[in-house]
């Protein structure tokens, strides 16, 4: 019979060298950028056919709106609904008008899952008060921002125009023309081999094209979800010892600051909020202090989007992932600055986290109502 490994023994041949982890995500960040770009060529080759019916879904921005939220409440990552977006728009499929409202969708949908967090200590009225609060903030933040923000870029345009505009400066000549980076070449050469393989099995191009949709998905999902495990474990005590200091400190710009950096190291915001949501619960950290770092995350997920540009050819990627940054910075000048708006979300959560400890059947009409029911009222019912 064999002996059982002296304790900790299998955890340590589990454990990767720091230096290794680092590389395993470089090539996991190569995995993702090779699936952005299978997706973006197996839009493509799906045809006209699909591209219209996709669009005639997505016709307006209220409908664009709701489907950025139910895409990212069914996947549980902005990230990958933002690069999935990326891709569209890079090949062409969806319009960077048409993907502005989606893009928005997003950062709505994305909530659900410091939301959901929030759900483990409904037996405990004073614990699930606190928290449900730190999760919904976030919530109303971004409903908010949607809130003024659409309408102000279906008026005028200046999300768009400026992202563009900002393409232009940083890709160069016109936003219109095709071009290819050193990245989108090396990403080029795993995907023509893919290509090349299908090409020659005795299938129809559809089908091949349907598989490239598909390998692309598998990528996204596979090489985010591996980057965020790894990168958590690599900044794990970066990321604890940094909320300590917020604590002590009590938020602020400083809030602001952290949250993006450990959203942009740890690819997720909804790591971040989620580790927010039970220290607040317990009591450890305010709302009012959590706030601002929530925020911080808000701006930092936003560079998944961007870093999915890369593998793409059409320089409308970029556009639609600046869109997105673009977007973050505005909600978060637009309300922070101002002291008597600054905290709208949070007393708005405050006051829906009474009721909800008060009324407990409300906690599940609001998350089935916000990221389920009215998106798909949105999507389907709105011409």
């Amino acid at each position: 019979m064999s002996s059982a490994p002296p304790p900790g023994q299998s955890a340590l041949r589990r454990e990767l060298p720091t230096p290794l982890r680092a590389a395993l995500v470089l090539v996991l960040l190569y995995l993702f950028l090779v699936g952005v770009s299978l997706l973006e060529d197996g839009i493509a080759g799906l045809g006209d056919g699909f591209q219209s019916g996709l669009l005639e879904n997505v016709a307006n921005p209220l409908s664009g709106l709701f489907a950025g939220i139910l895409f990212t409440v069914l996947v549980q990552s902005s990230s990958v609904s933002t690069a999935t977006i990326v891709g569209l728009v890079g090949s062409g499929t969806l319009s960077v008008e048409l993907a502005v409202p989606m893009i928005m969708g997003a950062n709505i949908g994305t909530t659900i899952t410091n939301t959901l967090a929030s759900l483990g200590a409904i037996r405990r009225s004073e614990e699930f008060r606190r928290g449900f609060a730190a999760a919904t903030m976030h919530d109303f933040f971004n409903v908010f921002a949607v809130a003024v923000l659409l309408p102000l870029e279906l008026l005028t345009g200046f999300l768009s125009e400026s992202a563009e505009w900002l393409t232009g400066k940083l890709r160069g000549g016109n936003v219109t023309e095709l071009g290819a980076s050193p990245v989108k070449r090396a990403v080029d050469v795993p995907v023509s081999a893919i290509e090349s393989f299908l090409d020659v099995s005795p299938v129809g191009g559809r089908f091949i094209a349907l598989s490239l949709l598909i390998a692309g998905l598998g990528f996204i999902f596979l090489a985010l979800s591996q980057i965020t495990k790894n990168m958590r474990q690599l900044v794990a005590g970066s990321v604890e010892r940094a909320m300590n200091r917020i604590i002590g400190r009590g938020g602020g710009a400083v809030g602001i600051i952290v949250g993006i950096a450990v959203t942009i190291a740890v690819q997720s915001s909804s790591i971040t909020t989620s580790i927010l949501v039970p220290l607040v619960a317990a009591g450890v950290l305010t709302l009012p202090n959590a706030y601002p770092i929530t925020l911080g995350a808000n701006v930092g997920t936003t560079v998944t989007a961007l870093i999915a540009s890369l593998a793409v050819l059409r320089p409308e990627g970029l556009t639609i992932a600046l869109v997105h940054t673009l977007f973050n910075l505005s909600a978060l000048a637009l309300v922070y600055p101002i002291a008597s708006v600054r905290l709208l979300p949070v007393r708005a959560a405050e006051y829906l986290a009474g009721q909800a400890v008060a009324h407990r059947s409300l906690v599940l009409v609001y998350v089935l109502g916000l990221f389920i029911v009215v998106p798909l009222l949105g999507v389907f019912l709105i011409p």
